[in-house]
């Protein structure tokens, strides 16, 4: 990037004005060159000290970000390159263990070029007491939102950039584990950077320096909202009257111009926000939406599929929403509309078995509320995968199967005319639904479990 903003400098873009507060530091004494008697080690820390004004590479402190007060932990890069030492790790520790006590989020906000050289492999360990501490915040319940500057490189983005819940990169950042000096001669530029790394799914979102504080506001004031109450099912947006049949279900539900994902979140939700990504080099931006938004006051964490065929990526990047927002508290809607997990050779190679094994063992595990409304299509364990047991409703124009009733007819080796018959037999109406006890209620409908009724 053209301008690297000074820490002091990101502070004043983020903070909003007189909330700073920075930390205290831990004292440290240390060797006129360093642990490793490095030579010339002390007069380049204090030039990098006079030169910046900064006595470290990284400055701590909390503040109020759009209203919602957290840590920020800003590095200088001007700083012997925003590199992490013994004395780096005591700030950062420091800062962790204050978001702990005080019960607040942890905003990093990184521009390092990794481990300083000068300290070694005590430079080094400072990734595990990094690691460590992003752990034990993990545990206690908080929120960590990093930010990635440029440059963003080695264990730097491998702990507090890569390791935190929410990825937010500024765009045309150098942005990866290999940093420019020691990356092969022949590698392409484009996969070390802040697009590509949200391509890979390993960043939510690019924000520009603009938009930055108002997007990071809206973060940290959605995911420090717990809250234990279910969220109730959003009212259908469709057709009212219930299908005559099966596969009148199946047609209703296929129809090009019924209401998908986005039209239900764009009612259900005043506003929200997008993750991107399952953290393993896949997005799943066509088959699977995930965010968080807001619903009469309260947070809402959402995982929603699209019509599509859904995809590994798209799993995963589920079972990565739901487990945060299982450990921050919030309740979760899912809203269920897919053919059915995508079957092709690709979706194999990427470990489409895996990913939804993993999903559905995110919901099983998960003590915050969920709820689930089925929008369109309930195709087989693809759809179920994400279906919450017990608090699933669907509305009058969708349908959920064992499988699609072509394909079970085809198993079964029935002529093609039997379909329709198969649709039938397979009860996956509605209101064959309720009665099966396969979901509560149909929203919007008059068909309902009586002992839990449907809003």
């Amino acid at each position: 990037m053209a301008d690297r903003l000074s820490a002091r400098e990101v502070v004043a873009l983020l903070a909003d004005p007189g909330t700073f507060s920075e930390l205290s530091y831990p004292s440290r004494e240390s060797a006129p060159d360093g642990p490793l008697g490095w030579p010339g080690y002390g007069a380049a820390h204090a030039r990098a000290a006079e030169r910046t004004g900064e006595r470290e590479s990284v400055i701590c402190g909390t503040a109020c970000v759009g209203g919602t007060r957290a840590v920020l932990v800003v590095f200088e890069f001007g700083f012997l390159g925003g590199s992490l030492g013994e004395r780096t790790g005591d700030r950062l520790e420091a800062a962790y263990a204050h978001a702990r006590v005080h019960r607040l989020p942890v905003v990093p906000l990184v521009a390092t070029g990794g481990s300083r050289m000068q300290e070694g492999m005590l430079a080094l360990t400072q990734l595990q007491r990094v690691a460590r501490e992003s752990a034990l915040t993990r545990r206690a319940g908080l929120a960590q939102v990093a930010v990635v500057r440029d440059p963003t490189t080695g264990g730097g983005w491998a702990t507090l950039g890569a390791g935190a819940d929410i990825v937010l990169a500024l765009p045309g950042a150098q942005v990866g584990f290999a940093g420019s000096r020691v990356r092969p001669a022949d590698a392409d530029p484009a996969a070390y950077t802040a697009e590509a790394q949200v391509a890979a799914g390993a960043a939510d979102a690019l924000v520009r320096p603009e938009e930055l504080r108002e997007t990071l506001g809206r973060w940290l004031r959605l995911l420090t909202r717990p809250s234990t109450a279910p969220v109730p099912p959003p009212p259908a947006l469709g057709r009212a009257d219930l299908p005559a049949t099966g596969r009148d279900a199946v047609r209703r539900a296929r129809a090009p111009g019924r209401p998908r994902a986005a039209a239900y979140l764009d009612a259900f939700l005043t506003s929200r926000v997008s993750i991107s990504g399952d953290r393993c080099g896949g997005t799943d931006p066509d088959g699977m939406l995930c965010g968080f938004g807001e619903h009469e006051g309260r947070t809402v964490a959402y995982a929603a599929q699209t019509g599509a065929a859904t995809r590994p990526a798209g799993y995963r990047t589920a079972a990565r929403l739901i487990r945060l927002a299982d450990r921050l508290g919030i309740p979760v809607l899912t809203l269920v509309d897919t053919p059915g997990a995508a079957n092709d050779a690709e979706a194999e190679r990427q470990g489409a078995g895996a990913a939804i094994a993993d999903l559905f063992t995110a919901v099983a595990e998960a003590r915050t509320p969920l709820t689930t409304l089925v929008i369109g299509e309930g195709g087989s364990g693809g759809a179920l995968a994400l279906a919450a047991p017990g608090n699933t409703c669907a509305t009058p124009d969708s349908y959920f199967s064992v499988i699609a009733p072509e394909l079970a007819a085809a198993i079964l080796k029935r002529p093609a005319e039997e379909v329709e018959g198969t649709a039938d037999r397979l009860r996956v109406r509605p209101r064959d639904l309720v009665e099966l006890g396969v979901v509560r209620g149909v929203a919007g409908a008059a068909v309902r479990t009586e002992e839990q009724p449907v809003d």
